[in-house]
């Protein structure tokens, strides 16, 4: 299976596929590294391991015309799914629909809880023992769309905003390549808005201590 994986900063996430992707076994290769913003930095990490990446800037555009370009390069590339990894834009109805069920993205909690923003902070705030992350197929509503995998991890006393993301991100960085060698091996189909996993075919613990 042939990936974008669209970016739109340091691209953490992106390099824990691409490490992923580097494993003989692994189902799927990385096509393309795709980004709204030229400057960002995941994009010279992604250019130095040899992998075709692509800059097309959304300032002065409009957002379906911005998409639209971004579609292109990603059929260009031959691209069978797209990665959201730290994508920071919200995806029109046009391209959500274009990709239905070939696009997915990691948000920082476990879904539905705490979308869009601040997660960590808000989860603080709420006073929640377990916070985490979701991969989920996307949908046009923001961090909406059938879950494919959630990796949890403890909220500890003394939490930080800072504290509890470094560790939801250590977590991100093991849960995305899980969920997507299931959708690159088809054991991720979503039936009736639901994503049907077999049995067994998820870790036993996608708990993280601490």
């Amino acid at each position: 299976m042939r990936l974008g994986i669209q970016i739109s900063g340091r691209g953490s996430n992106m390099q824990a596929l691409v490490q992923a992707c580097s494993a003989a076994d692994f189902p799927a290769e990385v096509a393309l590294v795709l980004s709204n913003d030229p400057g960002a930095a995941g994009l010279a990490w992604a250019a130095g391991k040899g992998i075709a990446t692509a800059a097309i800037s959304h300032k002065g555009m409009d957002r379906e015309a911005h998409e639209r370009l971004m579609d292109a390069a990603l059929v260009e590339a031959g691209v069978d799914l797209v990665c959201n990894a730290g994508y920071m834009r919200v995806l029109t109805p046009w391209f959500v629909e274009k990709w239905r069920d070939r696009l997915i993205n990691i948000h920082p909690s476990l879904l539905p809880s705490f979308p869009g923003l601040n997660t960590h902070a808000r989860a603080l705030a709420e006073g929640v023992r377990w916070h985490g992350c979701t991969v989920h197929y996307v949908r046009a509503p923001v961090d909406e769309g059938p879950i494919i995998a959630q990796a949890t991890v403890p909220v500890a006393a003394g939490d930080t905003p800072e504290t509890l993301s470094d560790r939801v991100l250590t977590a991100e960085h093991r849960l995305y390549p899980i969920a997507l060698r299931l959708v690159a091996e088809g054991k991720a189909p979503v039936v009736n808005e639901r994503v049907e996993i077999p049995a067994g075919a998820l870790p036993e613990s996608l708990c993280h201590p601490g």
